[in-house]
């Protein structure tokens, strides 16, 4: 019994963690793809990876960088397999298929969002989804501060082009 002391206190520490962080998660892959059931899919398995290395993990300085590191990964694989599948479906019909948006019911900016290069999007979702800094986005991204620094600057110029010529339309 006394063997599973250390255990049950690094489970409880998991499920403080998992409390504390799921929602951050869901917002974060929910802001990259656009639809909520794969945010939520993306953020659980996440979770599942840092519980299968939770002793490790609970050791680092961020464990919850760490988690939105794996987030960005898999939000940014689950859409490039979408992407792939997509291409792949009129060579497959032998026609175009009339295929629906990989992001529907996303509101304008989020949209606009997720139209930028990829590691524009995630600093974009970072920095004002998650209120980070430049330090933390950087080591969430495995860059340099300053890389993402230049991500947000052409960003916020490409998102400000996007979201004018938007609201001329209306």
């Amino acid at each position: 019994m006394r063997e599973s002391l250390p255990l049950l206190g690094v489970v409880e520490d998991f499920e403080a963690f998992y409390r504390r962080e799921y929602p951050r998660a869901v917002g974060l892959a929910l802001a990259l793809t656009g639809r909520r059931h794969l945010a939520e899919e993306i953020a659980q398995d996440a979770f599942i990876a840092a519980m299968r290395h939770w002793q490790k993990i609970a050791g680092y300085d961020q464990p919850a960088a760490w988690l939105r590191r794996v987030v960005v990964n898999r939000a940014t694989s689950v859409l490039r397999r979408g992407l792939v599948e997509v291409r792949a479906l009129p060579r497959l019909w032998g026609e175009a298929a009339d295929v629906p948006d990989i992001s529907p019911g996303a509101d304008e900016v989020w949209t606009a969002v997720r139209r930028l290069p990829r590691r524009q999007a995630q600093a974009v979702a970072l920095f004002y989804l998650e209120d980070m800094s430049l330090e933390e986005i950087g080591e969430v991204l495995d860059c340099s501060s300053g890389t993402v620094k230049a991500h947000l600057h052409r960003a916020r110029e490409k998102l400000g082009s996007a979201l004018h010529a938007w609201k001329e339309e209306l």
